[in-house]
């Protein structure tokens, strides 16, 4: 209410689209954004391997992930993980528009290459 209307609200359709309302992401949501960006950052997993999964806690504007995955071994088990991270940053940003100050990887196992494969 302001003096210029006289204590009267605008209408709606006079009221700037970012003023209206809010939106709210569950956590769920931005968990299934950032286990897809995990599976977007690694290459394919051995067959009898878990799909990449994730935990989110969601505080206002920003989001601290865990990610759940498993591996093929050999590997750099450290570049995956930081290609990871990277990826799962930069999606949930863009997607959820929050900020991830924090993406912790686990990596729940190794999965030897079959002999004479690596």
């Amino acid at each position: 209410m302001t003096a210029e209307t006289g204590g009267v609200r605008p209408p709606a359709d006079l009221v700037p689209p970012g003023e209206r309302g809010s939106l709210r992401i569950a956590d769920r949501v931005v968990a299934k954004i950032a286990a897809q960006a995990a599976r977007e950052a690694l290459p394919p997993p051995p067959a009898d391997a878990a799909a990449p999964h994730a935990t989110v806690v969601v505080h206002r504007e920003s989001a601290r992930v865990r990610i759940h995955l498993e591996l093929g071994y050999p590997c750099d088990v450290g570049a995956r993980c930081a290609a990871v991270r990277r990826q799962v940053t930069e999606r949930v940003g863009v997607l959820a528009d929050l900020e991830v100050p924090e993406v912790a990887v686990r990596v729940e196992r190794l999965h030897l290459a079959p002999h004479g494969r690596a």
